[in-house]
């Protein structure tokens, strides 16, 4: 043996022996292959797990799924005569839709989740193999019916793609809390129907489909090749309430005509191609006197390019691209104008109260046809108004002014019913530091009282009585020393009396009220607590019947471990910061475990689970011999004002300081949790998140895998970082940004972009892997072809080996030489 030979020899014998007797028999091959298999082998365990609690409209009976050995159930309880049964002769069904589609289902094991009772309960239909079925319930004769609908693709910045068997645990958890980073476009966007104003509705659907959209110009259309877009079908004109007019826009002005006739007469005369009247803006009063129309001058309509380099279907790459406003771009700017239809005169409304719109939405006319209203939101988001505009005068007037400091919500936090046509208004607001309801004499515009107060949070309302002057409302934080995200069920009358709580188990409820609101279904988990739900009487919140308790037995024996809730206070010293700690299944305490913190801190909510799963992939990482937590910092929702606004101008921030803290409190409590060994990841905003930790906290974090990352919000979608960073931009988007602060990268940083990524500009994490080669910095990379937001399962492999080789110190298998059909491992060990 040479001397070189004996000295590299003991040198790695000295390695070997440097490394911490706790990494010794942690990310070895087994580890892997458990990790693989936890889906599989707990999926099923669980049983007697409710979800899907209906409301058959008009009666008072409810249907839902749930899980029993070996597959599913459908359940049909009876308020009125306590009654429980199976939904339907599950055999039977599956015996008819086998014969019918070919495929072999059984009773247990049906192919839908969701069913519509039809013809007074006579038969129901659902989607399957890719159609929808009605099947009779006296015959079981199924009929097949059109296409399934296709369900479209996720909004991201939620949880990740992966990740939503950390909220439904494979059986189909009680909700879904994290709400998806949706590329919205600043278009105007529908107050809803006469009466219910509430939350605007999503564009999620119609940015993807290229439909339904009453907004005008910068909304982002679905990808399409060689810079082609859809052409839409003709628009058709808008018929007044009477029936003998038509109102169109012709040249970019508006016209009217007599139904059914061709020929029109202009009612507009300044219309051009660069300030357009807009035919779907038109809005007729009930009356049929007056229509009132949006002219928009077209802002930046940005568009961003992709280069899919390995399309299925051709070997030459494909080039595609798709509209994707950003912050700082100008928007569409639209100025309402007013038609008498008798006297063909028009006004254009003063716009005083509205001079600077991001949005103005639709325009309603009250059915007196008195005034119609819109809703301004003020670019940089920090005013919002609700304006009534008076037919016989024009004059716009403001009934509600919302002005913050930082943000008003509207995303998420704005909700308004119009009472008794506008005579008052039910309004929400955070204007007292906490998400509340308040009452509005619309007639004056002022605040009649505070319907709801308290150190609390409205989480949403889901019924308003008029008749009887009350509302159903949801809600967290009125407990004192429980999970402050925890939602409960409520009633208060309008004037703030009479609070009425439908729920208090601890835990986080869903519940499911009859149409005539004589019953409910509640039904209530924790991560640690398996569901359970309770049929109950609304007049006096009694339990009529115990519909299910989850059963955990099998699972535990099955070596699963429920998260542990574990809280610390905050930077402030005094506000508590509410996370979990998921351990393996072969968790011993005598050794020390690397940190791995799962990070989502986008403003728009809270993410933390707070209901049971019984498998995430925080679990199959930590199986790997790692201790994964996740927790909500401050700048996150669901909390008080203050504990939101510290997100404002300061995405960057992160929670970071409050995590840090978390972090130290569970390493003081538990010898065994290692923060010397500190990693984390997360995707979209978490891909931020995971990459500024090691720009902004090196001392702390150590290694990170960003997915998908909205590096800069500069360079992201316009509503989401608008929305938090404000406009117009200044220095604040600089100092949060990865990019302009990649030069201090320290630890190990794994990059993974995917290639097609619809809601993250993908040039944003090249943007980031630019100032890092120009700063020296070593780093890994990883571009996925064809792949979309999250970049799919691939990712996940590597996530894993990354920290398995970086915190735990141990070279992850050999997958190029095991290869997928080896023995030992598995495809899915490989793309766990």
């Amino acid at each position: 043996m040479t001397h070189s030979h004996l000295l590299r020899k003991m040198l790695m014998i000295c390695s070997i022996l440097v490394v911490p007797a706790s990494a010794v028999a942690q990310g070895t091959q087994a580890d892997y292959e458990r990790a693989s298999g936890m889906r599989g082998k707990m999926q099923g365990l669980a049983i007697n797990i409710p979800s899907g609690v209906t409301a058959i409209e008009n009666t008072g009976r409810f249907w839902y799924r749930k899980s029993i050995k070996g597959g599913n159930e459908f359940v049909l309880v009876d308020a009125e005569t306590q009654l429980k049964k199976p939904a339907f002769d599950h055999q039977k069904l599956a015996e008819t839709l086998s014969t019918a589609t070919g495929q072999k289902y059984t009773a247990v094991s049906l192919p839908f989740q969701t069913i519509t009772f039809l013809d007074n309960e006579r038969a129901i239909e659902f989607a399957a193999a890719g159609s929808i079925w009605k099947c009779d319930l006296s015959s079981y004769l199924c009929t097949k019916g059109g296409a399934a609908p296709q369900a479209g693709p996720r909004g991201g910045g939620g949880p990740e793609v992966d990740d939503l068997d950390e909220y439904s645990g494979g059986f189909n958890s009680l909700t879904l809390e994290a709400a998806p980073e949706v590329l919205e476009p600043p278009v105007f966007f529908a107050q809803g129907q006469r009466g219910q104003r509430g939350q605007p509705p999503t564009v999620q659907a119609q940015q993807y489909r290229g439909e339904g959209q009453i907004g005008f110009g910068t909304g982002a259309n679905l990808l399409q090749a060689n810079g082609q877009t859809a052409t839409a079908a003709p628009e058709q004109p808008k018929v007044s309430p009477d029936e003998k007019w038509e109102a169109y826009v012709n040249n970019y002005n508006v016209f009217i005509r007599a139904k059914g006739q061709s020929q029109g007469t202009p009612l507009s005369f300044d219309g051009s191609e660069g300030d357009r009247y807009t035919l779907r803006s038109l809005s007729w009063s009930p009356d049929s006197k007056y229509v009132a129309a949006y002219r928009v001058r077209p802002g930046y309509h940005r568009k961003i390019q992709y280069v899919q380099t390995s399309p299925a279907d051709q070997l030459q790459p494909k080039y595609l691209q798709r509209e994707y406003p950003k912050p700082g771009d100008t928007v569409d700017m639209p100025r309402p104008a007013l038609f008498e239809i008798a006297t063909k005169k028009q006004t254009i409304i003063d716009n005083t109260l509205f001079p600077n719109p991001y949005t103005l939405s639709e325009m309603i006319w009250w059915q007196d046809s008195h005034a119609f209203t819109f809703e301004y939101n003020q670019r940089g988001n920090q005013i919002y108004r609700v304006i009534e505009v008076d037919a016989a005068t024009a004059k716009p007037r403001a009934i509600v002014t919302e002005q913050a400091k930082t943000f008003f919500v509207y995303t998420s936090k704005r909700y308004r019913y119009d009472i008794a046509d506008g005579k008052e208004m039910i309004w929400m607001s955070e204007r007292d530091g906490w998400n509340h309801l308040y009452l509005y004499n619309n007639a004056t515009g002022t605040v009649k009282n505070q319907i709801t107060k308290g150190d609390w949070v409205v989480r949403g309302v889901d019924k308003v009585d008029e008749k009887a002057r009350q509302i159903w409302f949801r809600a967290s934080g009125m407990y004192p020393g429980k999970d402050p995200y925890f939602i409960h069920y409520y009633r208060i009358n309008f004037d703030g009396t009479g609070l009425t709580t439908f729920t208090e188990a601890d835990g986080n409820h869903n519940v499911v009220f009859s149409s005539d609101m004589k019953y409910y279904v509640d039904t209530w988990s924790r991560v640690d607590l398996a569901p359970v739900a309770q049929l109950r009487r609304t007049s006096d919140q009694k339990v009529l019947l115990d519909l299910e308790h989850g059963d955990v037995s099998e699972l535990l024996q099955a070596g699963w471990r429920a998260p542990e809730v574990f809280v610390s206070k905050a930077r402030d010293g005094k506000t508590d910061i509410w996370g979990i700690i998921n351990r393996p299944t072969n968790f011993d305490p005598s050794k020390k475990y690397p940190v791995i913190e799962y990070i989502y801190a986008g403003p728009q909510s809270s993410f933390v689970s707070k209901t049971f799963g019984g498998f995430s992939t925080m679990q199959a990482l930590a199986e790997l011999g790692f201790i994964v937590v996740q927790m909500d910092g401050m700048g996150t929702s669901n909390r008080s004002k203050a504990f939101h606004d510290y997100a404002f101008k300061n995405i960057g921030d992160a929670g970071f300081p409050d995590r840090i803290l978390w972090h130290k409190a569970v390493a003081a409590k538990y010898p065994y949790y290692d923060i010397t060994r500190v990693g984390i990841y997360g995707t979209s905003a978490g891909g931020q998140n995971s990459t500024g930790a090691l720009l902004f906290h090196p001392e702390f974090y150590k290694v990170a895998v960003s997915n998908s990352g909205c590096h800069d919000n500069r360079m992201d979608k316009i509503t989401w970082n608008e929305q938090w960073m404000s406009w117009p931009l200044g220095p604040e988007y600089g100092a949060s940004s990865n990019v302009d602060n990649a030069r201090n990268l320290q630890g190990k940083l794994l990059l993974i972009v995917p290639e097609l990524d619809t809601n993250v500009d993908p040039a944003s994490t090249f943007q980031v892997v630019n100032a890092l080669l120009k700063a020296n910095k070593k780093f890994d990379l990883m571009v996925v072809p064809g792949a979309d937001h999250g970049a799919g399962s691939l990712s996940q492999h590597y996530l894993q080996d990354f920290f398995v080789h970086h915190l735990l110190g141990v070279e992850p298998p050999d997958w190029n030489r095991i290869g997928a059909g080896a023995s030992g491992t598995s495809a899915a060990a490989r793309n766990p």
